[in-house]
Formats: C-alpha cells, sequence, structure tokens
C-alpha cells in the first residue's frame, strides 16, 4: 500500500503527464480549435505561436512538481519526528544542526514566540521549528525556487537519505537542470514563452518529464526507506 506521500506525488505527477500528453496530440494535429457556435463551426489548427507557448509552459508544471515534492517530503521528515515523538538529543547531528539553524535564522520577536512554546525544549523545539518553516513566508527557506539534481543530493546529504537512482531510467535526475533553467528564463523575462518552446518537439518534452518524474519517484522512495528505519536518528 502506497504512502500518503507517494500517493500525493503520483496524483500531481498525472496531471502534469496529461499535459504533455495533450502537448504529443497537439503537435500530431489530433487536436484543433473549433471556432463559432452550433450553426455555425469552424475547424482550424492552432496557431504555431501558441503551440511554442503551450510547450513552454510544460516546463512551469514540471519545476513546480519538483519544488513542491521535495517540499512536501522534507515536511513529512519533519512530521515523522512529531508524531513520534522524537528528541532533539536522538537525532542525527546533521538534522540537529538543521534545526539550530532554522532557530539562528529567526528575528527576535519570532524567537519569542518559539520560547513560548518550548515546555520540554528536546521535543518541543522540532515542533515548534516545523510550525516556523511551514508558514507560507517561511517556505523559501527550505528551497529558493533553484531546485535540481545537485540541490536535492545536498538536502539529502542534510538530512541523511539517499539520492541513487537508477541512471537507465532517471539520468541521475540532469533534466532538472534544464527545467529549472528553462523555468528561470521565463519567470524573470529572459525569454519569452515562443523563444523557450521553439525548438522544444512533443516527443523530447514527453522524454524529459517521465525521466522527471521518475527521478522524484525514486527519491521519495529513498525517503520512506529512510523513514521506515528511523535513518534520521544518531
Amino acid at each position: 500500500m502506497e504512502t500518503r506521500l507517494l500517493q500525493n506525488f503520483d496524483e500531481r505527477a498525472q496531471e502534469v503527464s496529461r499535459y504533455f500528453i495533450f502537448l504529443k496530440n497537439l503537435e500530431q494535429g489530433s487536436i484543433q480549435l473549433s471556432i463559432g457556435n452550433a450553426n455555425n463551426t469552424k475547424i482550424k489548427p492552432i496557431n504555431q505561436d501558441l503551440e511554442k507557448t503551450l510547450k513552454a509552459t510544460g516546463y512551469l508544471l514540471l519545476y513546480n512538481l519538483v519544488e513542491s515534492t521535495m517540499r512536501n517530503a522534507i515536511e513529512t521528515i519533519f512530521e515523522e519526528l512529531i508524531t513520534k515523538n522524537i528528541s532533539f538529543d536522538d537525532l542525527r547531528d546533521e538534522i540537529k544542526k538543521i534545526i539550530i539553524d532554522q532557530v539562528k535564522d529567526k528575528d527576535l520577536q519570532s524567537t519569542d514566540k518559539l520560547l513560548l512554546n518550548l515546555q520540554n525544549i528536546s521535543v518541543d523545539i522540532i515542533s515548534a521549528t516545523f510550525n516556523a518553516i511551514r508558514h507560507q513566508e517561511n517556505k523559501k527557506r527550505l528551497f529558493s525556487g533553484n531546485v535540481d539534481a545537485r540541490e536535492i543530493k545536498d538536502t539529502a546529504k542534510k538530512y541523511g537519505f539517499s539520492f541513487q537512482t537508477n541512471q537507465n531510467k532517471t539520468r541521475d535526475g540532469i533534466d532538472l537542470v534544464t527545467v529549472k533553467t528553462n523555468k528561470n528564463n521565463l519567470a524573470h523575462g529572459f525569454q519569452s514563452f515562443e523563444e523557450v518552446g521553439r525548438n522544444a518537439t512533443a516527443d523530447e518534452l514527453l522524454k524529459i518529464q517521465k525521466r522527471v518524474i521518475c527521478y522524484l519517484r525514486e527519491i521519495l522512495i529513498n525517503i520512506e526507506i529512510y523513514l521506515s528505519n528511523e535513518e534520521y536518528l544518531k
């Protein structure tokens, strides 16, 4: 039986997959515009420039999946620690450092609020820190909008879970750099949607999408093993 983490991922991954299948059908001409009303309908092909824009949008959807997946994964680790009432003293040093860094990164007002919630500091500091970073304005503390395979590997080392995947299926996550770069170019206006989508074929995009989803899923499976074996303990 799949865990909630994997179930949520599979649902979001299916949303992304449906979009890329749509792009494939669009490129093949299977999808066209129907213009007019019931009495006067005209069928027209999709404008090629619009098709480029739709292809570029696929990178935004993929990047959203990447960052949301990793954020949910880290939140799941903290939820596990809280649910099992894990003591700070029992954590591996890498996670202790993460928690201490989060506390040090808060302003004075937030620190005062943090202290009010600490009764048993060895246990409560974990939930208090987690509750702080879950707030919308602090989510960037987890990831800064530039998630790629290197960032995921660094995160894996920090928390202690494996970043190894089947390279034949995932290419070790190298496609995440392409996704991140195109997302940034679009988000910051360095390139237009038409420019980003100009040289992308639906087949290439489908292959990238499948490898990215496979990579993320294997990372999540590694995290599930990490949680099951309580590898967050020292």
